[in-house]
Formats: structure tokens, C-alpha cells, sequence
């Protein structure tokens, strides 16, 4: 069913498994004791860092269709992309892979888009189970769309670090104990902001703009949720959240958590916190899929935000477009 931007899921689709993989960093703050691994060395044992974000990648799909009970024959399709050109991360991995791959660009909020449209086929009866996955990292990042770390560039402080890890869940038609419920499409939404480094500034509308929508078609409001959690707006764009939603008469303050203001212990030394395709990614499939499985939080509403720029644009002097997909989660019993 759907209403407005809103898709209603029927049969209301599981997690099944999830899995991630993070950084050295990464392993400081709050997901270093969620994350199925954690590295030392942010190479990972390869030549290069577009190959460590590879490897990263296929590992967590591997650990979440293992933890999933599954073989690579039990998936029907994956989900994934990245922030490299021709999202290679994703492709690449693919290949280690015997089911079938589509491919997404939808910047940091990537995972949420993987997620509402594996539960999309799987409500709809085309798919058993398929994979959502994504990752970044910082280095290749920095190389793709500002500066290579050789150059040894100033940050300034409105930046955020992005983060080094991959995220993959594998999401089912009935077995699990998260339910996906609904989940409310993005619209590109461009504030006319052009600093590649403020992120935040740019997102926060196209979050506001889908809460916004989720709100109205679901006949929710922020008190019903016990986290609703945005990926990756960092401390100045949660900020700027905030203020939005509170001048169409929407108090988030109480419930909000932004996955780029928690990932990191200190978020002084990054500035405005974390970003990337793999912050959102690697906190879900770690810190929030563990505790809704524990029972600490019971409904979720997880809203990714993606900032679809590229080095051309910039340079050409465009303004950066935004989006936002918000999907929603609800623990059930395991046998339901």
C-alpha cells in the first residue's frame, strides 16, 4: 500500500542478519564493541585504499548472509553502492558473489535506499531474501572528492571525517525479530549551498523534508519512536535539523541521534563528526540492530541522508543537491 511518498509494507519484511566492518578510528567510540570486526590497520593487507573499501565491503556481506544461515543460492538480489566513481567498491565486491546485483548511487544514504527496496521485492513477493550493503572510507574519499591526503591540505572546521567501514544486512520476507514497516522516499531537495565541506547545511533540508512527509503519511510524530536516527548530518547539520523541524511545529530534540555525531569518541578532532556512505551503514548493522534485538529500542525510524555532488559539479560551481529515504523498523517476535 501506499500513501503519499509513503510505501506500507503488508507483510512487513525481516532482518534477518546483519553484519559490519569498521575501521581503526571507527573502533574508539561507540560501535567498536558492536562491529563483527574491527581493524588495526586501515590498508587492510591490500595495495591500496579503494581496495581496503572493497574488501571491507564484501566481507560484511559475507558475514551477514553467514550469520544469516545462507548460502550465496538463498540470496535473490543485493543492494549496494559507494561513493567512488562507477561505485566501483560495490561492483568490485560483487564479483566475489554468485547472486544477482543492482547496483545504487545514492551517496551517504545509500543504505537506506538498499533497505526500502529489498523490502519492497521481498513485501511484494519477488524476492525471499536479498542483501543491503554499503561502505566508505576515508582516504579514497578524500581522494574522490576533495583532496588526496598526500597534499596534506588544512580541514576546515564545518567538515566532517568520513568514516572507514561497510555495513550489510540481509533482509527477508519472515524470519527474523526486526520488522520493516513502512519506509518514505526522498526528494532531491538543493538549499543552493556550494561549500563541499559543510555537508550537514546541504542535507538537513532533504532530512527535514522526508520527516516531514514520514510524519504526515504515517500519522506519527516524534513521540512515538524511541530513536529516530538521520546518517550523516554531523553536529552542525543536526543542529540545522532541528530548527526546521521545529518551525513546522516538530520537536525531534528528545528522540534524534545522528549517526556522524555518535561514531566517534572524541568529535572535536573531527570537527562536525562523521560521514560517508559507511557511517549510517556501519552504525545500523551494528549499534542499533543490537539493541533493537536485545529489546532496548522497539521502534526506529532511520532516516540516511545523501549528498549527490561530484567533483565536475563542483567545480563547475553547482549548488548540491540533497536526498533523504527514511525506512521503519519495529521489533516482533522472532516466530511472527
Amino acid at each position: 500500500m501506499k500513501k503519499g511518498n509513503t510505501l506500507f509494507f503488508k507483510t512487513r519484511p525481516r532482518v534477518r542478519s546483519f553484519a559490519a566492518v569498521c575501521g581503526s578510528k571507527e573502533r574508539e567510540g561507540v560501535i567498536g564493541g558492536y562491529a563483527d570486526v574491527t581493524l588495526t590497520d586501515d590498508m587492510y593487507g591490500e595495495s591500496t585504499y579503494e581496495k581496503a573499501e572493497c574488501k571491507m565491503l564484501s566481507n560484511a556481506i559475507s558475514l551477514a548472509v553467514e550469520k544469516g544461515r545462507l548460502t550465496d543460492s538463498d540470496i535473490d538480489v543485493m543492494f549496494s553502492g559507494d561513493l567512488l566513481n562507477q561505485i566501483i567498491s560495490a561492483s568490485f565486491a560483487a564479483r566475489d558473489f554468485q547472486f544477482p546485483f543492482l547496483g545504487l548511487y545514492s551517496a551517504c544514504s545509500t543504505m537506506s535506499e538498499g533497505m526500502l527496496l529489498a523490502a519492497a521485492l521481498c513485501d511484494g513477493g519477488f524476492a525471499e531474501n536479498c542483501v543491503a550493503a554499503t561502505g566508505s572510507h576515508f582516504a579514497s574519499a578524500e581522494r574522490q572528492y576533495r583532496y588526496p591526503l598526500e597534499l596534506g591540505c588544512t580541514r576546515p572546521p564545518q567538515s566532517q571525517w568520513t568514516v572507514t567501514g561497510a555495513g550489510a544486512c540481509v533482509i527477508s520476507q519472515d524470519t527474523g525479530d526486526i520488522a520493516i514497516t513502512n519506509a518514505t522516499l526522498g526528494r532531491v531537495r538543493d538549499w543552493g549551498v556550494t561549500d563541499v565541506n559543510n555537508m550537514g547545511a546541504a542535507m538537513a533540508p532533504a532530512a527535514a523534508d522526508t520527516l516531514i512527509r514520514h510524519f504526515n503519511d504515517t500519522n506519527t510524530d516524534p513521540s512515538d519512536y524511541d530513536i529516530i536516527i538521520t546518517g550523516d548530518l554531523g553536529a552542525l547539520g543536526s543542529r540545522i535539523l532541528k530548527d526546521l523541524m521545529w518551525e513546522k511545529s516538530l520537536d525531534i530534540s528528545a528522540k534524534h541521534v545522528d549517526c556522524g555525531e555518535i561514531i566517534y569518541k572524541v568529535i572535536e578532532d573531527e570537527f562536525q563528526g562523521g560521514s560517508g556512505a559507511g557511517c549510517s551503514a556501519v552504525v545500523m548493522n551494528s549499534y542499533i540492530f543490537t539493541k533493537m534485538s536485545a529489546g532496548l529500542y522497539k521502534k526506529v525510524l532511520f532516516a540516511a541522508t545523501g549528498a549527490l555532488l561530484s567533483t565536475v559539479s563542483s567545480g563547475q560551481g553547482e549548488s548540491i543537491p540533497c536526498i533523504s529515504h527514511a525506512v521503519e523498523f519495529e521489533t516482533v517476535p522472532s516466530d511472527c
